[in-house]
């Protein structure tokens, strides 16, 4: 097994251990045929600081068959749209020749543009465009042909693992070492729009990190941030959460994404829990200078202890604040001679021994 890159760079930003969390706003089908309301998407994911605003790259006709959609009895998300599901595809298309247009805007405002391929021309798409990293989307975990070609870009890769199996994630890893690429993020994913909170199953992220060696993030339908907050205490290093302006709007993904709001007070809350993570080595940190005195407490005179005094266990008290000597060297001093006279009251030092 190739070690992954605990560290990668997606152009300007390095994502991995010790660097702030990454976050993509993924806009999926909820720019509605507007490449103006794209641009406005991309605009208020930078503003509620996303470092990325992503879409997803697809044709109806090379990613669903409607012959076999047709043979379902469809429960889920999919089932609720009360149309065919190929139509509702072909209606979210983001078109091909859109993608340059948009990649420049990102570009000039300042945020990563990036998509998720789901055909081998989106692929080279990717690549034209010089994406800061590609998007493996969940359904595509066991197209291994598919995970071989972004993989053999040497481009970075996140690979998203819902309604996948240890061994599927497994077999997909190993397509991915054998291109001898290294620039590897395994996200966690329940695949469901919106997901369960108790189904989040962050733990997991643990289980990749351990079994894998690799960087993890979190690719999330749950309602608010509390999953994502879950995964970076958990040493998660990339969020993803569908971004709108309104989730009253018709479409396919704007009733399980974020607004606006939601994603800045998620970014802001996570950047607080970034610092309170703080670091693996336990210390005394600088506002405790004065209370690691105030709340301990030191060897008082317990009453006026006279010069010569030889001291037994009524002569000492234990009181705050710690300015003289520790409680656990009372035994060594009982038996001991005092060379001052010490008023009661006053904390004990060993120069007065």
């Amino acid at each position: 097994m190739i070690n992954f890159s605990k560290q990668i760079a997606f152009k300007d930003r390095l994502v991995g251990i010790n660097h702030p969390a990454y976050f993509v706003a993924e806009i999926g089908a909820n720019f509605d045929n507007s490449l103006d309301k794209a641009k406005k998407l991309c605009d208020a994911a930078k503003e509620a600081g996303a470092d990325c605003a992503k879409f997803q790259s697809f044709k109806s006709e090379k990613i669903v068959a409607p012959k076999g959609f047709q043979k379902m009895q469809l429960k889920g998300v999919h089932g609720s749209w009360g149309r065919p599901v190929s139509e509702v595809f072909k209606d979210v298309e983001f078109p091909r020749d859109w993608h340059p247009i948009v990649k420049e805007h990102c570009d000039n405002i300042g945020i990563h543009f990036s998509t998720s391929p789901y055909d081998f021309e989106a692929v080279d798409l990717c690549m034209d465009l010089d994406l800061p990293f590609i998007k493996i989307g969940s359904g595509e975990i066991t197209w291994l042909e598919m995970i071989e070609k972004i993989a053999s870009k040497q481009k970075p890769i996140v690979l998203a693992t819902g309604d996948a199996t240890l061994s599927e994630i497994d077999e997909a890893i190993k397509v991915i070492e054998s291109t001898g690429n290294k620039n590897l993020i395994l996200l966690q994913c329940i695949t469901n729009y919106p997901s369960m909170i108790e189904s989040a199953n962050i733990n997991v992220l643990k289980t990749y990190q351990n079994a894998f060696d690799v960087l993890t993030g979190y690719s999330d339908h749950s309602p608010g941030d509390v999953v994502i907050l879950g995964s970076i205490a958990l040493g998660g290093v990339f969020v993803e959460k569908h971004f709108t302006f309104n989730k009253e709007d018709k479409g396919p993904d704007h009733p399980h994404s974020m607004n606006v709001e939601e994603f800045k007070s998620m970014v802001s809350r996570v950047r607080q829990l970034e610092q309170a993570m703080g670091s693996t080595k336990k210390f005394v940190v600088e506002e405790e200078h004065e209370t690691v005195l105030v709340q301990r407490r030191g060897l008082y005179a317990a009453k006026d202890i006279p010069l010569g005094k030889v001291i037994d266990n009524s002569d000492l008290i234990e009181l705050r604040p710690a300015l003289g000597i520790l409680p656990k060297y009372k035994s060594t001093l009982i038996g001991k001679k005092f060379k001052t006279h010490i008023e009661a009251g006053q904390p004990i030092y060993w120069k007065n021994f």
